[in-house]
């Protein structure tokens, strides 16, 4: 479980090690009290700022975008990259929002879409897992969609301890519950228990616990828990996806109907059913989507690695 906030002892971490750690976070902590325009207009700017100063994650993101879309120009790419650093780099101002800014300035930029699917598969009696992928508004979509439901959330510890403890301080503060997302156990006793869970598969974790189902058209290793773990406790699978609106007025929170016939039994079949639900939100919003992870470091067995030189 997560850390509470009466874990949380500032005068544990005044060592000079953690002053700068002490000053970013004081930074970050005015972040809230900017107009949210104003925070999206600096977050472009961070993210055109980003995509010249980091060349590798700029190079992943090339490898990426031309492996799935290859239908565009080069200059389409290349102007859809720098779109996706400045989504991410957005990201990193809107968790300071998720963290720290107060209900009464969040609810007028979350739009719902579809939350009583969420909300009807909880009031079922069933376990639920609430499906989601890595997109760019990940953080901010899950503080609004705790504004109107709890859930359990996953997250992975952070190596720096102060930033552990403040992060775990302040999820704590909207998530009532929060797992680290090796703690499999866990995971499952919150389903049996008929809490609701947060969870996004779509990370490449290499042959042990994936197969190879298409994404975005490549043979992609997918994680096969979320079958397994829907098997094992009879849950429900609640897709979900958070989108921040081009026009600036905030962010669509979109909730799908629960999965069909899921699981199947067949790990390739479902692995291939949650690509294609992560692959068709990816191409309504292809700039948040986070392409500047190694999404495709694993392949089958005789391909090389499509990301040799980074």
């Amino acid at each position: 479980m997560s850390q509470t906030q009466d874990a949380f002892r500032p005068t544990h971490y005044l060592a000079p090690k953690f002053w700068p750690v002490w000053l970013g976070i004081g930074i970050v902590k005015t972040i809230p009290l900017l107009p949210y325009r104003v925070m999206l207009r600096l977050g472009r700017a961070m993210g055109n700022l980003m995509y010249r100063l980091m060349p590798r994650r700029r190079r992943i993101g090339a490898v990426n975008l031309k492996l799935c879309f290859p239908e565009l120009s080069q200059a389409e790419r290349k102007e859809l990259l720098k779109r996706n650093f400045q989504s991410v780099a957005t990201a990193g101002l809107e968790t300071a929002l998720a963290w720290w800014a107060p209900d009464k300035k969040l609810r007028p930029l979350a739009h719902y879409h579809g939350i009583q699917h969420f909300k009807d598969a909880i009031a079922s009696g069933k376990s639920v897992i609430l499906l989601t992928a890595h997109f760019t508004c990940l953080e901010i979509g899950a503080r609004m969609l705790l504004m109107e439901q709890q859930y359990a959330g996953m997250y992975k510890r952070h190596r720096n301890e102060l930033l552990e403890a403040v992060i775990s301080r302040s999820r704590s503060r909207h998530c009532k519950i929060a797992i680290q997302q090796d703690d499999i156990r866990g995971f499952l006793r919150l389903l049996k228990n008929k809490v609701p869970v947060w969870y996004a598969p779509d990370q490449d974790l290499g042959l042990n616990r994936s197969v190879f189902a298409p994404f975005m058209g490549i043979p992609t290793a997918t994680i096969t828990a979320a079958s397994r773990f829907a098997k094992m406790t009879d849950a429900v699978v609640v897709p979900y996806f958070p989108t921040r609106r081009d026009d600036g007025n905030g962010y669509d929170i979109e909730i799908l109907p629960p999965l069909k016939n899921f699981p199947t039994g067949d790990d390739v079949t479902d692995a291939t059913t949650i690509n294609r639900l992560i692959e068709e939100h990816a191409r309504k919003t292809p700039a948040q989507y986070l392409w500047l992870h190694r999404r495709f470091k694993t392949r089958p067995p005789g391909e090389p690695s499509v990301y040799e030189q980074t």
